[in-house]
């Protein structure tokens, strides 16, 4: 039988109990599955496996060639319409067999930490649309077909009757084999909606109110059996999208009905436990939760109790794009993804240059008193994901007037970065001076306050606009990609050249392995020790007792030279220990209690005290 809850109401969490002390030294890298890399192209989606109905299809559809120009359409997409009738249909065959293979790839790079996107099973390419939560996508996974079969046997609300498919068993794999290289994993939880083909969904299309699943789901009417050749059937979809059904809530509205709550609690145990022995090391080591403040607060609450009593150094950290403190308090979950924070303000700051160094200090600092200090040190700070454009495209279209949300900076403003509602938002690839602001803007997320994430393929080189430009395959060294010289509306654009870029993964590289080195970025405290508006420069410090970091930015295109006066605190002499880019040739002299910086355009200086 499925795992019980323990009370109605848990206890409040502490920030020492919710925030793990592994997650405040995680350097984290995000894995988007279908586009990462196909290990095993046996196992490729076939036309019978898509969202879309078969029959709207057409026959000649295959797996799209990993390393095709991203805006040449294929002769089946033609046959749908234009770029965006078809691009959502693709299917590059990326799986688990293809992240275990690279696994050596993420070593070097020096990330120790994994999120994944969702990984079950699901119709669509992002797989945000479950078809269930107790499986793995069989398409991941080496035997598809007979993962099928096994599963059409199962009871899904009877954990009892589960079968370790042929895929869970190499996500298990996957999991021993990262956590042998000490790489910590957490999924992607999406407990708000699900999709159509969703087994209790299914269900509830077949028997309407004599379903098994009648109270699953926000429903608002039943068809009517008295008139055949009309529907009345009518449910909640998530923001009206009625391919993704929204599960229903208690009749208060504080927690999820009894049923897919108790499914979900099972889920959660046989991902964390998966041998049910009592020992969590053989599991995941957390969740993402998507949309996680559309789910009621109440099942949270228990829900993070639950994950802490499966494993106490659990880490669950929801997706919230605003300030997320008192969330935080009221759910125990861990930290949160740190758009407000973090992403937001770095925008505004080191990608449109809109606002001066002093204002970006006094955001940050704002946004950083929220949490509590373990808190803030677990806060994922990224700076692009799956949903937003890559940075090096936030950098391509930078803009430091006008903007429609001025408290996000436009970040992520769907009627700038959607090209369908923008088509002239610039999708070529970034010039080598707008490779130096992107790895500036890695500086400073490197030796800030929280933990990093990078999201794959940024450290590669990648560029791309919001969803679907921001889920091109994987660009690896060992592979040739057309040049990209296509647009979707048929524009003029450059022929760029697609390739990984070495010196930028150097960067990203070099950058990881500082944060790693340093106990002073990765746990000490945070203090600007000055912000020079005239010059567009920052200087700050990262002190813990036994380490001390300073560094500068130099956001501005010209070259500057500054006097930096330090406090009492950091009063000792210095040395560079790191010039971004590598070959910049910054410049340190001190006089006593001044440091005399000289420092060239988009270059940031990585100081220690002298030994």
């Amino acid at each position: 039988m499925g795992c019980q809850s323990t009370s109605e109401k848990p206890p409040s969490i502490a920030p020492a109990d919710r925030t793990p002390d592994w997650a405040q030294d995680a350097v984290w890298y995000q894995i988007f599955p279908e586009r990462f890399r196909n290990g095993d192209p046996s196992n490729d989606p076939t036309r019978q496996t898509l969202q879309r109905p078969i029959a709207d299809v057409p026959a000649s559809w295959r797996p799209t060639r990993w390393t095709r120009d991203w805006y040449e359409q294929a002769d089946w997409e033609q046959q749908m319409g234009g770029f965006y009738d078809g691009v959502y249909d693709r299917r590059y065959g990326g799986d688990l067999q293809g992240v275990i293979d690279r696994l050596p790839y993420l070593d070097s790079l020096g990330v120790t930490a994994l999120y994944f996107n969702p990984v079950f099973s699901a119709r669509s390419l992002h797989k945000y649309d479950g078809s269930s939560y107790h499986h793995i996508d069989p398409n991941f996974g080496p035997d598809p077909d007979g993962d099928r079969q096994l599963i059409a046997r199962e009871d899904p609300t009877d954990p009892s009757t589960w079968h370790t498919t042929a895929a869970d068993s190499l996500f298990f794999v996957l999991l021993e084999k990262a956590h042998a290289r000490d790489l910590r994993v957490i999924i992607d939880g999406v407990f708000n909606h699900t999709g159509r083909d969703f087994f209790a969904f299914e269900d509830l299309v077949e028997n309407q109110a004599e379903s098994r699943y009648a109270d699953w789901y926000a429903v608002n009417s039943f068809d009517d059996p008295a008139t055949p050749d009309t529907s009345e059937f009518d449910y909640t979809g998530w923001w009206g999208v009625k391919s993704l059904p929204e599960f229903a809530t208690n009749e208060a509205s504080t927690n999820l009905q009894a049923g897919p709550k108790q499914y979900i609690l099972d889920a959660t145990k046989k991902w964390m436990d998966p041998d049910g022995d009592g020992d969590p090391s053989d599991g995941v080591d957390g969740w993402r939760l998507d949309v996680a403040e559309e789910v009621p607060v109440g099942f949270w609450q228990e829900w993070n109790a639950h994950v802490r009593e499966i494993n106490p150094e659990a880490y669950t950290v929801p997706e919230v794009w605003e300030d997320a403190s008192g969330y935080l308090e009221e759910t125990g979950f861990s930290a949160t993804m740190n758009y407000h924070g973090f992403a937001f303000p770095l925008k505004g700051f080191l990608v449109d240059h809109a606002i001066e160094p002093s204002r970006f200090a006094e955001l940050l600092r704002e946004r950083r008193a929220a949490h509590p200090p373990r808190v803030r040190r677990g806060l994922q700070n990224l700076i692009g994901s799956h949903d937003t454009p890559r940075l090096a495209t936030m950098v391509v279209n930078r803009a430091d007037t006008g903007y429609a949300q001025p408290e996000r900076f436009d970040y992520d403003n769907g009627a700038i970065v959607d090209l369908r509602k923008n088509p002239n938002y610039k999708v070529r690839a970034p010039t080598a001076e707008e490779r130096r602001l992107q790895r500036l803007a890695v500086l400073f997320q490197m030796t800030y306050v929280g933990a990093p994430m990078v999201y794959h393929g940024d450290e590669a080189g990648m560029w791309g606009a919001d969803d679907p430009d921001d889920r091109k395959p994987m660009v690896w060294p060992d592979k040739d990609y057309d040049v990209e010289d296509d647009h979707p509306y048929g524009h003029d654009r450059p022929a760029d050249p697609v390739a990984f870029n070495e010196n930028l993964f150097a960067t990203y590289r070099d950058l990881i392995s500082l944060r790693r080195e340093h106990e002073a970025l990765r746990r000490g405290s945070f203090g600007v020790v000055q912000a020079d508006d005239a010059r567009d420069m920052l200087t700050y410090a990262r002190t813990h007792p036994a380490d001390t970091v300073l560094v500068t930015l130099n956001r501005s295109d010209a070259a500057h030279s500054v006097r930096v006066s330090l406090p009492d605190s950091l009063r000792r002499p210095y040395e560079i220990l790191r010039n971004v880019p590598k070959n910049a040739a910054a410049r340190l002299q001190q006089n006593g209690t001044v440091l005399l910086l000289e420092v060239p355009g988009h270059t940031g200086v990585v100081m220690r005290p002298d030994r």
